[in-house]
């Protein structure tokens, strides 16, 4: 067989053990013959004969070459290994697992001397090359060669290929991405990745017009793109893509891209095909072309700017030869003069236009430019206009001047506007009053806005009414005579008021064809104003300014109006604010004499307090009260009296201060004495203020004995206290208006502070007397407790008088007897009402007057909680005594004792404003309980716990035989433990006892009827 032609020089490392008797190597020999009829120099080898000098051959010549790039251009190498099966210190097979672990591109041929199958096999397995067994053709051999080097070098260049794919493809400057044919996203470089801040497996299988990359609205572009690069053609498009943290608006222009939230990419697509030429793949690359697209961006806009600017600007430009003729006329020249550029080509020379000795030749060659030379000229309607002109020599078109025209006509008016407005704005600053302001401001309103006409209004907060306060003659002439009116938006005033908005009309006969109903808004619909301005002044009015000419009112006029509006409520403001000051500055020295009259008055409400509290009878309160107010000249007289009995008599019971002799005038019968402040206040039991003496005097007979004594104004006060009238306190002055709404509330106070001071000491008293007035009322009132049980119930309930008030005082515990009902049904009865907080059943059985009946179920006792006030409360308080209730379903009877120095119309009017019907049955004296009764000692020796705790034994039925009741059930219903329900019922007997056997003192056994 004819030996294949090697290409290409080949580097062989041969290995084989110590050559055998003959002295030659046998696979050195099978190579020779397999090369026989190559060239020499195509093929060299080197040779070891062990496993470890194979791989230090192969290190060393892999060290030597690693400078070298590309495999297959590489020098000192070794192409192909070429080993025996058997070797000195190991074997072929060995070193082919060593090759492929340090050096796996180097290609292994294993050659043993007798091949087999098995050798064969796992040769393969290993990773060789080839296989070829010695005593083969040795054209085997070198084809095995021959395509081990060839397959190695075919790698090779592919794995250079491929790295100088991934050096593309990995360029941070650049966008790559992998598509298949559909265009679905295979792999994507770490610069797209990075833009949009995602990995692989975030965008891999997504179609490549889907990803984050795209603007939804490119999506339609991509496609089309991706059809034509699958169809063969290479395809560019500029599209915007996204950064990671830029918005996602949707849309963007190349413009927006160069702000940074996006970047302009040009995108080239092209087919990759495979060896046959079929398209297998897409390629997309993106470079960025930003800042390119916006040099292109900023031309354009530029560009457009200036043909914009040149049309649009109000600076007129033109340029002439000497001789001022036109060689350059700017697109804009009609926003001055009214013509166009031809016409104004048409007019020759630059004089016709701007006059002439606009500005000196000599002058302009000297400086090469003037500036600011201001001249006058006509437009095409014959409205004249002021220019600013600047002149500067040039060498343009043919033209040598250029003359840029500038319109300050506005400025020139706004200017003397603005002076005439400064001048009026000094003289409002002097202004005192509203009125002397809008005089200011109508007078002159005629030089500051060149109008005939003006007319303020100003708000009346009176009455909510807009009042004409001044007006122009032309005004009047024109307008007819300003009516007022209200706050409301049927007119046009009104509605600019309570708008704030102005209302400017440039043509009011148009106006009133156009709009029917806009004439009705007008002051005078048959005004000969053409056009007006009606502009609020804030909180205070409306300012008015008009015209007999129609659009008078341009942007100068209008902002002038509006800085003249401004002035003016600026000025009114003003005003106010001044006005708000003095009142304030009033107040506050109302404020401060009020505060020293407050201290004053303190100091002796203390002194009246120190002396109240150390009284000891009514009689020394009084006299202590009226003895403090007139004290160090505070009053001129003060005495406390009332009415008597029958309400006929005016009496006095203590006074003090100047002009005693006053109350012999004005005591007696109350016909004549009509509106004196004592009877007035005992009548009606309300604080009565006479501020000034003087005012009536003819009217009422006490007001000239009044003056007599020098007594300017008088208060006097109810003295009362819960329902309980204790006479009035009546106080005079030296001066008029003495007593404020301050004093009022003080002196009111201080009434009920004595009121309160006299009920406590007739509480003590009460509990000294002898003797009282028993009063037995008949009351009929659904709402009252005992009633509404008994008419629940059925029944009959009494209370006795005894009454436990709670330490925080929020409640009372008071006993009630039920006779003709069981107790169980009166209890459920008072858990139904909201003004019983608790009940508890103390026994069951027991007549109404505490007696058992021997079995039957009816009656017993209960122990209620009532809320205050309660009316034993309230009545105790005043030293009053609630005796007995006795209540049933058609009414109840109320037994109290009043002691003799009590007014008993007090208690009885309590009563009778507690109560719904109140009928007094029966009025008489009794010896009521003295210091020395029984009764009396006992119930100041008892708490009333301990009270509660035998009252509750005695109606529970502990002292009955046999018992009702044990202690342990009542100290339950009391909720108490049993050693303290004993422990108090022991000290209530022996305290009982204390006071029968010691202070009392019984008689001893057998004593009895001695006397």
């Amino acid at each position: 067989m004819e030996s294949p032609v090697l290409s290409d020089e080949i580097n062989i490392l041969v290995v084989e053990p110590t050559p055998g008797p003959d002295g030659t190597r046998s696979l050195e020999t099978a190579l020779e013959r397999a090369v026989v009829d190559a060239p020499v120099e195509t093929v060299s080898t080197s040779h070891v004969e062990t496993v470890a000098d194979a791989l230090e051959y192969l290190e060393s010549t892999a060290a030597e070459s690693e400078v070298t790039t590309d495999p297959v251009l590489e020098g000192d190498r070794v192409d192909v290994v070429l080993t025996a099966a058997e070797l000195s210190g190991g074997t072929g097979l060995e070193l082919l697992e060593r090759v492929q672990d340090s050096r796996p591109a180097v290609p292994v041929i294993l050659s043993p001397v007798e091949g087999s199958e098995r050798l064969a096999s796992a040769a393969i397995s290993a990773g060789a090359s080839e296989y070829v067994p010695r005593d083969c053709d040795p054209g085997e051999l070198a084809g095995a060669i021959e395509r081990a080097v060839e397959r190695e070098r075919t790698r090779s260049h592919t794995r250079a290929s491929h790295r100088r794919f991934r050096t593309i493809f990995e360029d941070p400057d650049t966008y790559v991405w992998e598509l298949d044919r559909e265009g679905t996203v295979g792999s994507a470089n770490a610069g797209a990745l990075e833009a949009i801040d995602a990995s692989q497996d975030d965008v891999r299988g997504q179609p490549f017009q889907a990803t984050p990359w795209w603007l939804p609205g490119d999506r339609s572009s991509i496609e089309t793109a991706l059809e034509r690069a699958a169809s063969g053609e290479v395809v560019e498009r500029e599209l915007v893509s996204r950064y990671a943290d830029g918005p996602d608006t949707g849309h963007a222009t190349a413009t927006q891209a160069v702000d940074g939230a996006k970047r302009v990419l040009e995108v080239t697509i092209r087919p990759v095909r495979d060896d046959s030429g079929a398209i297998v793949s897409l390629l997309a690359e993106g470079n960025d072309v930003t800042g390119r697209v916006a040099l292109e961006e900023e031309l354009r806009e530029s560009e457009q700017l200036h043909r914009v600017t040149l049309n649009n600007m109000t600076d007129t430009v033109l340029i002439t030869d000497e001789s001022g003729a036109f060689t350059y006329v700017c697109p804009n020249v009609h926003f001055i003069f009214g013509y166009t550029d031809d016409q104004i080509r048409e007019m020759g020379s630059i004089e016709d236009l701007l006059g002439p000795d606009l500005f000196d030749r000599e002058e302009l060659a000297a400086e090469g430019v003037l500036t600011n030379l201001e001249c006058t000229a006509t437009d095409r309607e014959g409205t004249e206009h002021t220019l600013l002109v600047n002149v500067r020599e040039v060498s343009i078109q043919g033209g040598t001047l250029l003359y840029s025209c500038r319109d300050i006509t506005a400025r020139k008016r706004r200017e003397e506007a603005l002076t005439a407005l400064h001048r009026t704005a000094r003289r409002l600053l002097l202004a005192q009053s509203r009125e002397e302001i809008a005089d200011i401001v109508v007078e002159d309103a005629v030089d500051v806005l060149d109008l005939e006409a003006g007319a303020v209004y100003l708000f009346d907060t009176a009455d909510s009414a807009i009042r004409p306060a001044a007006a122009t003659p032309a005004m009047e002439r024109a307008h007819g005579s300003l009516s007022s009116h209200r706050a409301t938006t049927d007119s046009i005033v009104g509605r600019v008021f309570v708008d704030g908005e102005t209302q400017i009309f440039d043509d009011s006969e148009a106006q009133r064809s156009e709009e029917s109903n806009e004439s009705d808004r007008l002051s005078q619909p048959e005004t000969d104003l053409r056009s007006g301005a009606y502009v609020p002044l804030g909180n205070n009015g409306v300012f008015v300014a008009g015209s007999t000419t129609a659009g008078a009112f341009d942007d100068v006029t209008r902002e002038v109006v509006d800085l003249l509006a401004t002035t003016a409520e600026a000025a009114l403001d003003r005003i106010e604010r001044e006005s708000a000051l003095h009142d304030q500055e009033r107040e506050l020295k109302e404020r401060n004499r009020q505060l020293t009259e407050l201290n004053r008055i303190n100091e002796f409400i203390r002194e009246i307090d120190q002396a109240i509290v150390r009284a000891e009878t009514r009689e020394e309160i009084e006299s202590a009260v009226c003895d403090r107010l007139t004290g160090t000249d505070r009053f001129s007289f003060a005495w406390i009296g009332g009415l008597d009995p029958d309400g006929t008599n005016l009496e006095a019971r203590a006074y003090d201060g100047a002009g005693r002799g006053y109350l012999d005038a004005v005591s007696g019968p109350i016909v004549e004495q009509t509106g004196e402040p004592a009877i007035e206040a005992a009548q009606s039991r309300e604080v009565t203020v006479v501020s000034n003496v003087a005012e009536g005097l003819h009217e009422e007979p006490w007001r000239k004995r009044a003056l007599s004594k020098d007594y300017q104004s008088a208060i006097s006060v109810p003295l009362s206290y819960d329902e309980f009238s204790y006479g009035v306190l009546t106080v005079y002055a030296g001066r008029p208006a003495a007593f404020g709404e301050m004093s009022r509330a003080v002196f009111a106070e201080l009434g009920e502070t004595i009121a309160s001071a006299i009920a406590a000491v007739e509480r003590k008293n009460a509990l000294l007397t002898a003797a009282s007035t028993r009063l037995d009322l008949e009351i009929d009132d659904d709402t009252f407790v005992f009633q509404q049980l008994a008419s629940r119930a059925d029944c009959t309930v009494a209370f006795d008088g005894g009454v436990r008030q709670h330490e925080d005082g929020s409640a009372v515990s008071v006993f009630a007897s039920i006779d003709g009902a069981p107790v169980e049904t009166v209890a459920a009865a008072a858990e139904e009402l909201v003004s019983v907080t608790d009940v508890q059943i103390v026994s069951e059985g027991a007549d109404g007057d505490g007696s058992r009946s021997g079995g039957d179920p009816s009656g017993g006792s209960i122990l209620l909680e009532l809320p205050v006030p309660f009316l034993a409360i309230r009545l105790a308080s005043h030293g009053v005594v609630l005796r007995s209730v006795r209540a049933t379903p058609t009414g109840a009877r109320i037994v109290v004792d009043v002691p003799n120095n009590v007014d008993a119309r007090a208690p009885t009017r309590m009563v009778t404003n507690s109560f719904e019907s109140v009928e007094l049955r029966s009025k008489q004296l009794v010896e009521g309980t003295s210091a020395g009764d029984v009764r009396t000692k006992l119930l100041e020796e008892l708490t009333d716990r301990q009270l509660e705790v035998v009252r509750a034994a005695y109606h529970g039925g502990f002292f009955e035989s046999p018992r009702e009741q044990t202690g342990e059930e009542i100290a339950n219903s009391l909720d108490i433990s049993p050693a303290a329900f004993y422990g108090h019922n022991r000290t209530v007997q022996r305290k009982l006892f204390s006071l029968l056997f010691e202070e009392i003192g019984l008689p001893a056994m057998g004593t009895q009827g001695v006397e």
